[in-house]
């Protein structure tokens, strides 16, 4: 989501993205400045995109990104590297830089999702080289840039030279005064190899993308609202996907298939947070199919949002409405929104060409196979040392806790920095998290109504007045002070909560062992048993309460 400085309550800018990860690299990695200017003719190694821990292993990227015991990565091909790089940090794409450049990402459905191509088989097959994804892109604008136009400008550039590969993909770009998205796609054709096109959010409104394109009509000759590539319109002409006669160039109908995965589920998601963040517009969430043009790009909202507005947002599974996931059988007897991915469902994260439909459940917001979701801030009054917050919350947004990361300091304690998800470890603030989301599936409701959530408000809360605090502590001081400061601030912070969260995990193994409320105070633990509604839609009321025949 973006969510313009005229939309919040205090003014900031704010970018927000929440990874699908499933079971991928959940780290959240402090990528720092080069020390030294780069030499003429040094190359930057350009990796292929990748999710499985360890996403990147090199050396070249700080000591975070290299982990013994494990293959460097190779490259898939290198461009020219720059005199000088900016720090940021990064997760399976860009996130934030030092210059408070932020950026969110979105996968989407494109009619041609191709392989990337070295150089070498570019030359050997006689293609053209195809060695940027989204991942990759983000990280380089990062470093490159301070900026959202510049940021943009460069990333479409880089397209257009070297090429794209795989999914279509949305980035939210970003700076302190002004937010657009960013889409791209791969074209079949090795001329017109590669296209993207960018879209400015209007201040004072919010803007969300689920999985699907979300820029249609494409205007020429608006520079303050528009940017397109050069290769676009001659490459879709050249495709047969749009032509000048067919009149202004829809850029979702000309290069997607719409709906990623099954119907509904990009759009349902994109009409929860359009409706709850202005319900006078009274949205429908049923549409006519996936090219609907019912979702305005962006809206503005019926009251500004604040951080803990955004927070809930991400914490949804249409609660309230006929979608709601915590009702019905497939809920079970605890209220359980989540719907784990079976054979019957095929590949989860697909577009819909080639499948066909037992059914499907509705695609909520906050879902099991979340790795992380971050929302940066840039504060418009704060000094340059705490102006560029990210808000992190590893695993699923629902049972997850926000820790501010002031990204001017560049150093993100070390918990969220580790952790292998193949191998369970105490060590890691998304283990801790993740076992957390897992072990309320004893008895869904009752855990996060009555531990998790008290416990997630209340120290996000603490976190608000913290930053307060941190202005305080940081105030009249030079840069280093202030650096050196935060770094320990956040360190300590981030150790509180990541032990008061293994505190709690540690408490509910023994409080709702074996399916008791299980209570030190207790004599005896107290039987939950079910609800009289799950029960009735059970075969309880056919088990034998008499020696009768049945």
């Amino acid at each position: 989501m973006i969510i313009t400085k005229g939309a919040t309550t205090d003014g900031s800018m704010i970018v927000t993205h929440s990874d699908d990860d499933e079971l991928g690299d959940q780290r959240i990695i402090s990528v720092p400045a080069n020390d030294t200017p780069y030499k003429p003719n040094e190359r930057r190694d350009i990796f292929a995109e990748h999710y499985k821990y360890p996403r990147i292993n090199t050396k070249n990227r700080g000591p975070n990104y290299y982990r013994p015991g494990f293959d460097l990565t190779q490259p898939i091909g290198t461009i020219p590297q720059v005199e000088n790089t900016y720090a940021y940090f990064d997760g399976n794409y860009g996130i934030m830089n030092e210059h408070n450049l932020m950026i969110g990402e979105c996968t989407n459905g494109a009619y041609y999702q191709p392989d990337y191509v070295t150089a070498d088989d570019a030359k050997k097959y006689n293609k053209h080289i195809r060695l940027f994804y989204s991942s990759e892109l983000s990280r380089v604008a990062l470093e490159r840039c301070t900026g959202a136009r510049e940021a943009i400008k460069l990333m479409g550039s880089l397209i257009e030279e070297y090429g794209f590969y795989s999914t279509g993909e949305t980035l939210l770009v970003a700076d302190e005064k002004e937010a657009w998205v960013f889409e791209m796609c791969a074209l079949p054709d090795e001329e017109y190899h590669s296209a993207w096109v960018a879209q400015r959010v209007p201040d004072g409104e919010v803007f969300v993308a689920a999985n699907e394109f979300r820029i249609r009509n494409i205007i020429e000759d608006d520079p303050d609202n528009f940017m397109y590539s050069q290769l676009l319109k001659p490459g879709l002409q050249k495709t047969g996907w749009w032509k000048p006669g067919d009149g202004e160039l829809d850029w979702l109908k000309a290069v997607s298939p719409g709906e990623y995965n099954h119907p509904y589920y990009s759009l349902r998601r994109v009409w929860r947070v359009l409706d709850r963040v202005n319900p006078d517009l009274c949205l429908s969430p049923w549409v006519e199919d996936g090219y609907t043009t019912d979702y305005p790009f962006s809206i503005k909202p019926q009251r500004k949002l604040s951080l803990s507005d955004i927070f809930s947002l991400y914490r949804d599974h249409y609660e309230g409405t006929q979608f709601d996931l915590t009702k019905g059988v497939a809920a079970g007897p605890y209220n359980d929104p989540h719907r784990f991915v079976g054979t019957y469902d095929g590949k989860q994260n697909n577009i819909t060409e080639d499948k066909k439909f037992y059914g499907a459940w509705e695609r909520s917001i906050s879902v099991f196979y979340q790795g992380y979701t971050y929302v940066n801030q840039i504060r418009p009054n704060a000094s340059e040392a705490l102006k560029g917050i990210v808000w992190f919350g590893p695993d699923v947004s629902y049972t997850t806790c926000f820790a501010p990361l002031p990204v001017q300091v560049n150093n993100i304690p070390e918990i969220y920095q580790k952790g292998d998800p193949q191998i369970f470890s105490r060590d890691s603030a998304w283990w801790v998290f993740n076992f957390v989301a897992g072990w309320s599936r004893l008895n869904f409701k009752r855990i996060t109504s009555n531990d998790i959530i008290p416990l997630q408000k209340e120290l996000e809360q603490k976190e608000f007045t913290k930053i307060s605090k941190w202005d305080e502590k940081i105030k009249n001081k030079t840069a280093d002070e202030a650096k050196i400061i935060l770094i320990a601030l956040s360190k300590r912070n981030a150790k509180k909560v990541f032990s008061q969260w293994w505190k709690m995990a540690d408490m509910l193994v023994a409080k709702y062992s074996d399916g008791y409320m299980n209570l030190p105070e207790l004599e005896t633990p107290i039987n939950i048993g079910y609800s009289s509604e799950w029960l009735n839609v059970t075969n309880y009321k056919d088990g034998p309460d008499s020696y009768d025949m049945k």
